[in-house]
């Protein structure tokens, strides 16, 4: 097993993770974004406003997305584990 080996796994697990938590992380950074302006607009100081609406956003994108969410771990595991082979040459 080679660095390059080892980058390309990395590298691979890195965009892996960034791909699949990349629509739970837009989903919060929009209604977090789109409270933020409302207390703006209405002069609201609460603090924890934004807490239940991004809780109950990020469980139904977590519920639309789950089973891409899944798909894309599990076939980075596949590819990962079909080349096992080949790292311990």
């Amino acid at each position: 097993m080679t660095i390059d080996d080892i980058t390309r796994i990395v590298r691979d697990g890195l965009f892996t993770i960034i791909k699949t938590s990349l629509p739970m992380l837009l989903v919060s950074l929009v209604v977090g974004l789109l409270v933020s302006i409302f207390q703006t607009v209405t002069s609201i100081q609460e603090q924890t406003l934004t807490f239940v609406p991004k809780v109950i956003c990020v469980f139904l994108a977590l519920t639309l997305a789950g089973n891409w969410m899944i798909n894309n771990m599990v076939t980075y595991m596949t590819d990962l584990w079909q080349s096992f082979a080949i790292y311990i040459r």
